[in-house]
């Protein structure tokens, strides 16, 4: 059920998201010198796409983040209609 005060109260995934970027492009990166290393080419390449993948997320993560809160309505401003304690008699029902 909603209360109404779900922008007051909402939580973001991003800084936990940032640091699974991180640790993402930190084992991408060392995949791609190592497959290199080896001598596994293709190996390497695939790694250092997802290197590429994962820089890309990881740097739109900290924009959001240098980004800041957005704006949110006020409390007097409700996410939804408000419900009237009076039903109306055609409320509810199906049509054919």
């Amino acid at each position: 059920m909603r209360t109404g005060n779900e922008p007051a109260t909402a939580r973001s995934p991003l800084r936990l998201r940032c640091g699974l970027a991180a640790w993402g492009l930190a084992w991408a990166v060392a995949g791609t010198v190592l497959f290199a290393i080896t001598g596994h080419p293709g190996w390497a390449v695939a790694c250092g796409v997802l290197t590429a993948v994962t820089a890309v997320d990881l740097s739109l993560v900290i924009r959001h983040i240098r980004q800041g809160p957005h704006y949110q309505p006020g409390r007097d401003v409700p996410p939804y209609r408000p419900v009237s304690e009076r039903r109306d008699p055609g409320e509810g029902r199906r049509g054919p």
